[in-house]
């Protein structure tokens, strides 16, 4: 029980902070929770059908060639989560009337998101046991957060635009970039210290996830009200 507590704690303090952002008007609790439950559940079964297929198409066999891990990290695994994200966010979170303002992109985005990783860090830590549980508290949870803030920045944009398939894609294209980076570094780990990588795309990632949680907080619609 204690594990399992460790495991989910990261997540719920995330999506505390982040709601606790949004400040001008909140999201109704019942599509946050169905959010957080389609990440949970249904990210997760679109990723493993999407590892299935990409397994198959792209093979990699050589953990040690820099090539395949750059390919496994930013097509394979990154692309494919942060694909599985978005389509939640995008056919069942932004089309909602509650939608209603640029941060809902980023609120919805993170909720999906912590539900992926609240899954998949269960998994993880069971798996691991303490030491995984701590490691990732403040690693791969805190990651899929900005992951989540990059992708909703530009969805928030994108539901008040005309040019709505353009900010939506540019979402998807920066949380798999960066998703990517992170994930590639720690992957080429047979290159000594190679690693730090992924800690310093970590913190680029929160620097920038922090200034787009700032600017949608000054863009909201109900910020005059």
């Amino acid at each position: 029980m204690n594990l399992l507590l460790l495991a989910i704690a990261p997540v719920f303090a995330i999506l505390l902070y982040i709601y606790v952002q949004d400040k001008h008007e909140k999201e109704p609790h019942r599509l946050l929770i169905s959010s957080f439950l389609f990440g949970a559940i249904v990210s997760i079964i679109i990723v493993f059908v999407l590892f299935f297929f990409t397994g198959r198409l792209i093979p990699i066999t050589d953990k040690f060639s820099v090539w395949e891990q750059f390919i496994q990290a930013f097509i394979v695994v990154a692309l494919s989560e942060e694909f599985s994200k978005y389509v939640i966010v995008k056919y069942y979170a932004q089309p909602k009337k509650a939608f209603n303002e640029p941060y809902d992109g980023i609120i919805y985005a993170v909720t999906v998101s912590m539900g992926f990783a609240c899954t998949e860090n269960i998994m993880y830590v069971i798996d691991g046991g303490y030491e995984t549980a701590l490691l990732r508290a403040f690693t791969a949870v805190p990651a899929h957060a900005t992951f989540g803030v990059l992708m909703g920045y530009y969805m928030g944009k994108a539901k008040f635009s005309n040019n709505r398939l353009v900010l939506n894609l540019t979402g998807l294209l920066l949380a798999t970039i960066f998703h990517g980076a992170y994930d590639f570094f720690l992957f080429i780990n047979f290159i000594p210290g190679i690693s730090i990588g992924a800690f310093i795309s970590l913190i680029i990632g929160i620097l920038l996830s922090r200034k787009a949680i700032k600017r949608h907080q000054e863009d909201s619609n109900f910020k005059s009200l």
